[in-house]
């Protein structure tokens, strides 16, 4: 009993792990200022103009989190410096 308590909770800290890590890029996108980051809504179109359909978008540590379907239809979260509307990441 005491070796599937061990086990079980090794799962849930590895599942944990995996779900910090997918929920955000863990280290800042830019390290401009903020006076120079592009809106939310222009970091949306950038990304638009590259055929992602964005759902929901944030900037969060010095990082936009867009939420997005890809061009194919496929869930996408794309992690985007907010001072260049570069996508630096996807997930």
């Amino acid at each position: 009993m005491r070796t599937i308590t061990i086990a079980l909770a090794a799962a849930a800290t590895i599942a944990g792990a995996v779900t910090a890590q997918a929920s955000s890029l863990g280290r800042p996108c830019t390290t401009a200022p903020e006076s120079q980051w592009l809106s939310l809504d222009a970091l949306k179109a950038k990304v638009e103009g590259q055929g992602y359909r964005v759902q929901k978008a944030k900037i969060a540590k010095a990082c936009g989190e867009i939420y997005a379907r890809d061009p194919n239809g496929a869930r996408a979260e794309l992690f985007v410096d907010p001072a260049s509307g570069e996508i630096v990441a996807k997930e």
